[in-house]
Order: C-alpha cells, then sequence, then structure tokens
C-alpha cells in the first residue's frame, strides 16, 4: 500500500494556515476589526434558489453554498496548495493500483442527531449515493465510478473498494458531494432528502428550509472537528446564517448597500461602486473545473460536422466577452481546464479570436454563405440552439454577445434560456443542440466527469479511443506528474474533437459589507462560513 500517514488531526488543526483566495480579497483577516467575536446572524442573499437540501445531490454554486455548512466529508483540500488534507479522517492509505482507499476516522465525531460517525456511516453514505444514480446524485455518482463497496474493518476503519484504478477518488472524497451524513438521511428517498432536514455533522444544521425562498442554518454547539485548513478549532463563530433567495443584482446589491444584508452572490462589475460606497468590498476567485462553454451534441444538426465544431473554437473573442460583460475579476477561457484547476493547460492559442480562420474551416468544409448571411451546405442552414439557464447571472448578457460574434462568421445562435433544473434535465437527456454551463472541481477528472463515455457523456459521443484511453489512464495512477500529463494530453484531445466551445472562466464574485469578516473560499472556489464573523451585530 502507499501509505499517507499524517499527523493526529488536532495537531493538523493547531499548525493550519489562514484559506485564503484564489486571486482576490479573500474577505480579510479580521486583524483590523479585532480578534474574531462569536455571535450574531449572517444575512446572505443568494443569486439562485438552491435546487436541493442534500449535498449529495447539489450541483450549482447557490445550492453547494448552503449544503457545504451542514456536511464534512473524509478530507479536504487546501486551496493554496491543492494538497489534500485530514478532516473526519486522520490518515488514509491508497493501494498501488488506485482500487483500495483506506481511512482511518477521528474519534468522537458525532451526527446532528447525536448518533456517532463510524465506518459504517461512511459505507452507508456512498452506498446511499449510489442508489440515488447519476440521475439525481449527478457528480458523486461519477465520483464513486466502478465501486464496489465499502468495508467497515472496525468502527473507526472504512475500506473503499472499486473495480477498476479510481486515482480521483481521494480528491472527491474531499466535496460535498461525498459528504459523510447520518443513516436517518441516507434511509431516505431521493425526494424526501431535499427537504431541509437533511442530517451531517458539520457546524451548521439546518433550522428552516423554504423551497425557491430561504434556507436558515444554526450554529452546532459542541463542534470540534473542524478540517485542517479551517483557520480555528471548535465551533462555528456565526449563531445563524440566513439565506435568502435575490434574483435581482440590482435588488441584491442595494439590500447589501442599505444594511438588509450582510453579503451576496454574483456582485457584477457595475454594482462595486455602490458596494464600494459604504465600505463593502468586493471578494473574487477563479474556479476551477471547466470553464463555461458551450458543450456541442454531436448526433445533432451542422454539429454532427466536425469542421463546423472546429470552427468554432477561433470564431469566439472571449476577451471582449469578459471586457463587455464580466470585468477584471474574470478571465477569457484559455483551454477545457479553468486556469485555477491542477494540470491546467494553457491553449490560448487554439483559443484565439481568428474569424478569418473560422470562415477559411467553413469554406473548405463546403458551408457557403446563404442570402441572409447564415452559411449553408446541401440545404441546411449552419443554426443551432444553445440551451441554458440563469445559474449565473452573466450567462444571458454573455451568450447574446457570443451570438453575435458568431453571426459575422455565418453562423446562426438560437438562445434557448429555461429554469436551471429543465436545463440539467435536458442536458441529461442529450435533448439539446448545445448545452451552456461549468462544472466546478478542483481535480482534472472534471473531464471525465463531463466529456467521458461513463460519466454525463455530455456530447452524445460515440466512442473516441484515444482519448477514452486518456481519461482511463488518467484514473490509473497515483502519480502525480504522470497525471499531470495525462490530464494535458485529455484537454488537447476535448479541442481536437470539437467537444466544447471554452467561452469565460467563472468566478465568484461576492458582494460583503464592511461588517462581515473573514468569508472565505474552499479549493472549488465555494464559500466556507465556519471561520467568519460579524464586527458588527
Amino acid at each position: 500500500m502507499i501509505r499517507h500517514r499524517l499527523a493526529a488531526l488536532a495537531g493538523v488543526l493547531a499548525a493550519a494556515t489562514t484559506v485564503v483566495a484564489c486571486g482576490g480579497d479573500n474577505g480579510g483577516s479580521g486583524a483590523a476589526a479585532g480578534p474574531p467575536q462569536p455571535g450574531g446572524t449572517l444575512r446572505y442573499g443568494l443569486s439562485g434558489a438552491p435546487t436541493c437540501s442534500d449535498p449529495a445531490q447539489s450541483g450549482t454554486n447557490q445550492t453547494i453554498y448552503v449544503a457545504r455548512q451542514i456536511v464534512d466529508s473524509l478530507t479536504d483540500q487546501d486551496p493554496k496548495t491543492g494538497a489534500i488534507t485530514p478532516w473526519l479522517a486522520k490518515s488514509w492509505e491508497v493501494s498501488p493500483d488506485a482500487k483500495v482507499f483506506t481511512f482511518e476516522l477521528a474519534d468522537g465525531v458525532t451526527f446532528s442527531d447525536g448518533t456517532a460517525l463510524t465506518a459504517d456511516s461512511v459505507r452507508d453514505t456512498f452506498d446511499a449515493i449510489m442508489k440515488l444514480g447519476a440521475a439525481k446524485a449527478q457528480l458523486g455518482a461519477s465520483y464513486l465510478t466502478s465501486y464496489v463497496g465499502t468495508t467497515a474493518v472496525n468502527r473507526l476503519t472504512a475500506r473503499v473498494e472499486f473495480s477498476q484504478p479510481n486515482a480521483q477518488f481521494l480528491q472527491a472524497s474531499s466535496t460535498p458531494q461525498l459528504g459523510i451524513l447520518a443513516a436517518s438521511t441516507n434511509a431516505k428517498p431521493a425526494e424526501a432528502r431535499c427537504a431541509g432536514d437533511n442530517i451531517g455533522s458539520g457546524p451548521f444544521t439546518y433550522a428552516a428550509y423554504k423551497q425557491d425562498t430561504s434556507v436558515t442554518l444554526a450554529k452546532r454547539a459542541g463542534y470540534n472537528w473542524g478540517s485542517a485548513v479551517f483557520g480555528h478549532r471548535g465551533e462555528a463563530y456565526l449563531d445563524r446564517i440566513e439565506f435568502t433567495v435575490v434574483p435581482e443584482s440590482g435588488v441584491r446589491t442595494g439590500s447589501l448597500a442599505s444594511g438588509q444584508l450582510d453579503a451576496v452572490s454574483d456582485a457584477l462589475p457595475q454594482d462595486a461602486p455602490q458596494i464600494e460606497a459604504t465600505g463593502g468590498r468586493i471578494l473574487s476567485t477563479s474556479n476551477p473545473g471547466t470553464p463555461f462553454g458551450l458543450h456541442l451534441n454531436v448526433t445533432r444538426g451542422p454539429l454532427r460536422d466536425p469542421a463546423v465544431r472546429q470552427a468554432l473554437l477561433p470564431a469566439i473573442d472571449r476577451k471582449q466577452l469578459v471586457e463587455t460583460v464580466l470585468g477584471p475579476q474574470f478571465k477569457p477561457a484559455t483551454s477545457s481546464l479553468a486556469s485555477a484547476t491542477p494540470a491546467y493547460l494553457d491553449q490560448s492559442a487554439r483559443l484565439a479570436y481568428d474569424p478569418a480562420a473560422t470562415k477559411s474551416i467553413l469554406d473548405q468544409a463546403g458551408w457557403t454563405v446563404g442570402a441572409d448571411g447564415v452559411r449553408v451546405k446541401n440545404g441546411e442552414r449552419l443554426s443551432f440552439a444553445v440551451t441554458f439557464s440563469q445559474v449565473f447571472a452573466a450567462n444571458q448578457s454573455v451568450l447574446e454577445l457570443v451570438q453575435q460574434q458568431l453571426r459575422q462568421v455565418g453562423v446562426e445562435l438560437k438562445l434557448d434560456l429555461v429554469s436551471t433544473p429543465e436545463a440539467i434535465a435536458r442536458q441529461n437527456a442529450k435533448d439539446v443542440d448545445a448545452g451552456y454551463g461549468n462544472s466546478t472541481r478542483a481535480d482534472g477528472d472534471i473531464l471525465r466527469t463531463s466529456f467521458g463515455l461513463g460519466g454525463r457523456n455530455i456530447n452524445a459521443r460515440g466512442p473516441i479511443p484515444e482519448f477514452d484511453a486518456t481519461l482511463d489512464r488518467q484514473l490509473a495512477t497515483n502519480d502525480t506528474a504522470a497525471r499531470a500529463q495525462l490530464l494535458a494530453t485529455a484537454q488537447r484531445q476535448v479541442l481536437d474533437n470539437g467537444l466544447y466551445v471554452p467561452t469565460i472562466e467563472l468566478s465568484q464574485a461576492i458582494g460583503a459589507a464592511s461588517h462581515t469578516q473573514d468569508l472565505k473560499f474552499e479549493a472549488s472556489a465555494r464559500l466556507q462560513f465556519f471561520d467568519t464573523w460579524l464586527s458588527e451585530h
């Protein structure tokens, strides 16, 4: 076995460094406001409604902001280094073939219903995720690919086994989707797990849950087993967190500036002056994973033509998207992975704006400009729809500009705006010409999750032997450098096969009031409220 024997959890916690954001204000150290003060209620404005209260079924950022707080994971990931660190597991072993992962659990951890964390809890959580399946636990099920089962070796030792190598699983064990839940939650069917009574061992618990309206979390009394990357030990500082769904950006900003809210999601560039005028600030960090982009269904319409898919790559002026719609805390996409992702490969040359190259590719492939400016080949118009939701506030504005850019090279893009649940359902059913979205994860295996035949297979594609082999091989090595090389190859192959047209990297831009201290981003750019405190309450 390859042994990852780490220091005792308490010792690592004592030496843990403060989490910081990856390129932006991380919420302040609190030094200027004095030492952290416990107590108070943080009022947070979400830009969209959580889709489900269950961490295992969470997918959108707004959902994870809430669900992450009630559940702990076996491990955590240091946002500064990418290193996997202790949390519920104080140490672990990984077999050389990356098929067996053995976790030694911290003793004395309890769920909020008073039951104890044991190896059985790990088994029941993972078995329940497999029962939910990819339709409900989309990400969690993909992280457990080739799952055989979990054995409780003893009360505090859980051995997780896979039938095929699964090197990404160690990082996956740090995600909220694989957070460990109590037996009472694991026994429930999928829909019942969305009602806001999920039982985890996290620093907060659900106090109230009103779907599409609001969520209230309460501090967990006696919590004392935080992650090694948390900034302090013991209980959370905040007594409560009140999440309110406020879809309109202007209303969120006004509520923050007027003191009705303490922090808000998706602070847009035009919101900054109003927020900063009242002493507030914008906290930002880039999301790892896949950037926002067009996922092309290779079985539909003109997107069946590989030349069309290749022609779309240089047709988009990504710099203009950022400068016109988003602002300086955002970046143009430069690969099929975002630049904050471990093993990212810069492919900016391949994604450089070059409309002449697009026109040349389409001319050579027989797509000629029609009377209305849209290209045609054998009677078929070069026209397709992109299905998207406002899961990110700027999606429509970005796509309207993409629509204009593509029209200049003879491509008609139709915008199909739907609700977030419908967008997810239709993309899973492959009932789209193209879908628009991103997937956040601090591991390059997100390429397999998104594009793999055994993953979501967003493109509805058939086998691509070289690409499929690369995705499989990166799962089979524990060698970080070797795996990074394979993931670099996979990033090239995504573009080589025209599976994805990246547009912009998602950044979290959070508006925070002057009295909101130490609101931090974890490794996957989601908010962590454990260290947050209010200097006025």
